[in-house]
């Protein structure tokens, strides 16, 4: 069977659901978004990534209607919200800490919203047990949150958000109180969710990974701004400065000056008495231009004797190894002194391995292995 590819982005013909037009939110002198324009489609799963106060939380909370704009527009579904107060907003938001009613039962708490709304009783009975099979939580609709793990917990807050059937759902670090194993398992399980509603998710992260476990798109952001905006697979392995290469994942970044060789093909020349390394690049340079090689350790090889064929190879020592089970990661440290990390499957029994401590070694990688960045 063929399945279309989901990506409203790249059709111009395809309206936005959410556009921020070069919208800028000031707190007295301080400027937390900066002339912002973006536009986020239906049905996304959209993550806002990026360290504290860079600016995602305020971008969700004019979402929502909590923070007013300084300047600019927001638009859901064509209309300008900012004189729509929030509780007329077709927008839901979860907490971090859930705020969930204690004294209510589960039910109880996922049929708040719609009994406010004077739902009639058989409407609401059919809505909350359709929320309650999608969050399986069907054996705890009497139990109350204290009866329940902070897993259930957390799908008891997703149920009550989306028992309304909000076009748009934001949420705020909503995994950042689980552990790591459950948090795991609760990504596929909003990823499920997210796809069986049709809702359009908006998370708001600071964990690399979640972002890129869940989303159909990564924002990534540092102070007020959106630096990057792409598939989590473009984030990783084109990303377009070295703040967002060295935000996502592991990376080596060497720095030095561009000279080009071929069509699309550079010299980077980087430490003394080093061969140059050789680059391919779609972004062009000008010769003696500065520029920095980011590449991911996965994509570097690393060998006790020298490779005969490589397009490039570097000759260190191991200064550490990173042993994490199905990888190990080698620190090797160049003459120059600079390290960089390379990584290896460990499809081998520990005893089988011969690179150690202190061992000479060679590293290699292909020009295409790396992205080539001026900034």
């Amino acid at each position: 069977m063929s399945t279309t590819v989901f990506a409203p982005w790249d059709n111009p013909d395809e309206k936005p659901l959410i556009r921020f037009k070069n919208v800028t939110k000031r707190f007295g002198d301080f400027v937390a978004i900066d002339d912002l324009t973006q536009d986020i489609y239906e049905k996304e799963f959209f993550a806002l990534l990026g360290p504290s106060g860079c600016g995602k939380t305020t971008m969700m909370r004019m979402l929502a209607g909590f923070e007013t704009i300084t300047e600019g527009t927001i638009e859901l579904s064509g209309q300008d919200i900012a004189a729509v107060p929030p509780n007329q907003r077709a927008v839901n938001m979860m907490f971090q800490s859930y705020a969930l009613f204690p004294h209510l039962s589960v039910y109880e708490n996922i049929a708040f919203g719609l009994r406010r709304d004077k739902l009639a009783k058989d409407k609401i009975d059919a809505r909350v047990s359709e929320m309650l099979k999608l969050t399986r939580l069907e054996k705890f609709a009497r139990r109350k949150p204290h009866q329940i793990s902070g897993g259930q917990r957390q799908r008891v807050a997703l149920a009550r958000s989306l028992a309304k059937g909000p076009k748009l759902l934001l949420l705020d670090e909503p995994l950042g109180a689980l552990d790591k194993k459950l948090r795991q398992d609760t990504q596929f399980e909003l990823m499920d969710i997210q796809e069986t509603t049709g809702t359009t998710f908006v998370i708001v992260t600071h964990d690399q990974e979640e972002a890129m476990t869940v989303a159909s798109r990564v924002a990534v952001m540092d102070e007020g701004r959106i630096i990057q905006v792409a598939t989590p697979g473009g984030i990783y392995e084109a990303p377009n400065s070295v703040y967002v290469a060295d935000f996502i994942g592991d990376v080596n970044i060497i720095k030095g000056t561009a000279k080009p060789a071929d069509q699309e093909k550079y010299f980077v020349d980087w430490g003394v008495n080093q061969a140059p390394i050789l680059a391919v690049s779609e972004r062009p340079f000008a010769d003696g231009q500065e520029c920095f090689l980011a590449i991911r350790p996965e994509k570097i090889s690393i060998t006790k004797d020298k490779p005969a064929e490589a397009e490039n190879a570097v000759q260190g020592k191991v200064l550490d190894i990173a042993y994490l089970g199905n990888l190990s990661t080698y620190h090797v440290e160049l003459p120059g002194g600079q390290i960089i990390k390379a990584q290896t499957a460990n499809t081998r029994r520990l005893s089988r391995r011969d690179i150690t401590w202190e061992d000479p070694v060679w590293i290699r990688w292909n020009a295409t292995a790396g992205v080539l960045l001026d900034k």
